[in-house]
């Protein structure tokens, strides 16, 4: 029996919805481990481990489901202009604001990022704001300023931190819009893999030139941490993010 139109689309919006509460739960869980992830290990350190790490993991996931991995060559500079922008920036910019201010403060400026996706969107991409996306924006907006209102004076002593954490969401941002304006046609989870090893690579090189110290094996704590921020977050969420973001409008997106 074929299904009808209704159901169908009934059954998709379930899948989105419940792509954005899985999501929600693996970031939300992200934030507050950033600071143990960093105890041990420098923040190019943790971040160049869990982009690789999570990055090997997706492709060998890609290899054995028989996914092609090839990227089309005309398609590899958006691929490696996105990686830089999002998971770089993203990456860098979230954890060193969770470290300098607090990881729930640090959360609500890198979710800025719906601020700056619709306005991008509309500017770039023609992408048309509705009443829900206006609503949306004056709501992120508020949020900062609550912030500002609320910490003026620990931003005051720690500027830098606020500074991060705006700029995580803009870069976050600003990887959605290079995509949606051009598109990269391959598997969403193959597309993760090559964006999660690309910009592993420079912050790798960057943990080894900032690296200071002997090597030494950290904590099992922080190895679990680490871990579990690799394989859960960072594999599994950005493949939950990325598919959101190629079944749904930029701005309904973010």
């Amino acid at each position: 029996m074929e299904r009808s139109p209704s159901a169908s689309g009934e059954k998709s919006k379930a899948g989105r919805f419940l792509l954005v509460a899985t999501l929600t739960l693996l970031w939300g869980t992200n934030w507050p481990l950033f600071p143990l992830a960093v105890r041990e290990v420098s923040v190019w350190t943790f971040r160049a481990i869990c982009l690789l790490g999570s990055g090997l993991l997706l492709m060998a996931w890609c290899r054995w489901k028989g996914h092609d991995l090839r990227v089309p060559r005309r398609h590899w500079m958006t691929v490696v202009v996105a990686a830089l922008i999002y998971l770089v920036i993203w990456n860098i910019g979230s954890t060193y604001a969770a470290v300098l201010i607090p990881t729930g403060q640090a959360a609500v400026l890198g979710f800025t990022m719906p601020l700056w996706a619709a306005l991008g969107a509309r500017v770039f991409l023609g992408e048309r704001l509705t009443g829900r996306s206006l609503v949306a924006i004056g709501v992120t907006a508020a949020g900062v300023l609550l912030l500002l209102f609320k910490g003026w004076r620990l931003y005051a002593g720690a500027p830098v931190g606020f500074v991060f954490g705006l700029l995580a969401g803009a870069g976050w941002a600003a990887r959605t819009l290079v995509l949606r304006r051009h598109p990269v046609p391959v598997n969403t989870t193959v597309l993760t893999a090559w964006q999660l090893l690309i910009a592993g690579v420079p912050l790798g090189v960057l943990a080894l030139v900032f690296g200071s110290g002997e090597w030494f094996m950290p904590s099992w704590q922080s190895i679990a941490v680490i871990g579990y921020i690799t394989v859960i977050p960072m594999a599994i969420g950005n493949v939950a993010w990325f598919t959101i973001v190629d079944r749904l409008p930029t701005s309904v997106a973010t």
